[in-house]
């Protein structure tokens, strides 16, 4: 019997102990992608690298896998070519794997193929390289060009870009939103406009089979499965209203974009959370004004706070709507960069939903890009006054574009500038009434607005008149007036004294410059 077992084990110790084979290099596409990479950033980043530069930068993540290789970029001799980009191993002495002329920097397609070359000879070269494999290289070069650039340009692979895609522009669905209920699973929420709401589907119904199927034994993991598919495909929804008979819908999924925006009343205010900019924040914020403030049980809003702590940003146009549904005209925000399609004046175009009620906007450490560029038109336009903490201070904006992997390339090619003309970057948003500093603190400057004061005076007027290039030291002092900080329940208590004090929310709204709405012209944006 043991000889039996033996000889069973040995049998199957090869299924174990065969290595495996790394997939083959696909140089064709390191080609393929590093080009389009560098073909997109030569024009574009907003410093000038020169495209040699850049492919070293890059090639320089081989080494990164594997330290015993050591790419190059040097002068050519007297009659051969001006460059020469070769690749070495790590020994003693240096061996050469491979070297070749450098195209020239117009030759986008020249650059990959030579990149791919490298590749090659350090693959043939490398176990490393060969352990890694074909993404992971890709990975490694963007990482090390990338680290020469700004924290916010980047390379997401494939499935990252994916995701990132789907959470930017929705995924194919209906627009529901189930949990549990009881032994089933119910609708929770249904949102507006979408094939659900158009179909008849309430908050309430009961889920009893999808597509035909059961939802009895499903986990809820199963049930949005089974709901999101391809775009305009088909799914046959099985419902109960609570006492009422089955019915079936059938619902055409199309691409959902997320909800960013959420409505409720805080006693006198409307309270509307922003959570991102998307492909339909501003139309939702404009749904949810209107509806908020268009009358219903309640009596109607004497206030409205849109809640933007913990927002990262998103899509800069929807940021530059959602300004134009609360202030109607003016400069939102201005961008400047190296390449002409970079440099944009945006312009409010839209209509005061509020019909000029007060409105005050929350942030704190962790709003950034397009929530900073909402709070900031809001404030230098004197619309809105600014609650919280010193915000993140990310004022940059990338270009995105698909590579030939289905990656996507995150590109900075331009600054931004708030109405007044200061820089976003590194300064962030300082709030005219600061609730970082600690109660007492936040008692005193609410008391001093009461009584036409405003202590704050000094750190707002350096903020809104300062301009880029601005020091590190100089945004850090700035900044330090009112650190940065997470969201806190004294900000919406902040905001509802605001509401409540007419005197105080008016001073508040900072004056700085001269004309009737307070506004210096910004300078205009350099070439």
């Amino acid at each position: 019997m043991r000889r039996a077992a033996i000889l069973l084990l040995l049998a199957s110790w090869p299924a174990f102990a065969a290595p495996r084979r790394p997939a083959p290099l696909d140089t064709a596409l390191i080609g393929e992608v590093t080009a389009a990479a560098l073909d997109f950033m030569a024009p574009r980043t907003l410093q000038a690298v020169p495209v040699p530069t850049m492919a070293l930068w890059g090639l320089q993540g081989l080494g990164a896998l594997d330290p015993f290789l050591v790419p190059s970029l040097a002068a050519g001799g007297l009659t051969g070519p001006k460059q020469v980009v070769a690749l070495h191993l790590r020994t003693t002495p240096l061996h050469l794997l491979l070297a070749q002329a450098a195209p020239p920097e117009a030759d986008m397609a020249g650059w990959g193929t030579t990149i791919a070359a490298m590749t090659q000879a350090g693959w043939a070269a490398s176990p490393a390289l060969r352990a890694a494999g074909t993404q992971r290289i890709l990975d490694a070069f963007f990482a090390e060009l990338f680290s020469h650039f700004d924290p916010y340009s980047r390379y997401e692979p494939p499935a990252e870009a994916q995701a990132d895609r789907a959470r930017r522009f929705g995924e194919a669905g209906v627009g529901l939103g189930v949990a549990h209920v009881g032994g089933g699973f119910a609708v929770t929420s249904v949102q507006a406009g979408s094939p659900a709401a158009e179909g008849g589907v309430r908050a309430g119904d009961l889920i009893l089979a999808i597509d035909g199927q059961s939802t009895q034994q499903s986990d809820l993991g199963a049930i949005n499965t089974l709901l999101s598919g391809p775009q305009d495909s088909q799914v046959a929804l099985t419902l109960r209203a609570p006492h009422g008979p089955a019915r079936t819908v059938t619902l055409t999924r199309v691409l959902i974009p997320p909800e960013t925006v959420t409505a409720r009343r805080a006693g006198r205010m409307l309270v509307l959370r922003i959570s991102s900019f998307s492909q339909d924040t501003a139309s939702r914020l404009a749904q949810e004004l209107i509806r908020g403030l268009g009358g219903g049980p309640d009596a109607p809003p004497e206030g409205v706070v849109i809640d933007l702590r913990g927002n990262r940003g998103g899509v800069l146009q929807q940021s530059v709507a959602a300004v134009a549904m609360l202030q109607g005209t003016g400069i939102v925000a201005q961008t400047e960069g190296r390449d002409p399609r970079a440099g944009h004046v945006f312009l409010a175009n839209g209509r005061d939903l509020a019909e000029g009620l007060p409105v005050v906007v929350l942030v704190d450490g962790n709003t950034a890009s397009a929530a900073e560029i909402m709070a900031a038109a809001l404030a230098d336009q004197r619309r809105a006054v600014v609650v919280g903490s010193a915000t993140l201070g990310k004022g940059l904006v990338q270009t995105v574009v698909t590579l030939p992997d289905a990656g996507e390339l995150f590109v900075t090619w331009s600054r931004v500038l708030a109405p007044l003309g200061w820089p976003i970057q590194g300064l962030g948003v300082l709030p005219q009434v600061c609730t970082s500093l600690g109660p007492q603190v936040l008692a005193r400057e609410l008391h001093a607005l009461a009584d036409g004061r405003q202590l704050a005076q000094l750190a707002l007027t350096a903020a809104r008149a300062a301009r880029a290039p601005l020091a590190p030291a100089r945004a850090l002092a700035i900044r330090d007036t009112c650190p940065s900080a997470s969201g806190r329940d004294a900000d919406l208590g902040a905001a509802r004294f605001l509401i409540d004090t007419p005197r105080a929310y008016q001073q508040a709204l900072l004056r700085i410059g001269g004309g009737q709405d307070g506004l210096t012209p910004p300078p205009p944006i350099p070439h």
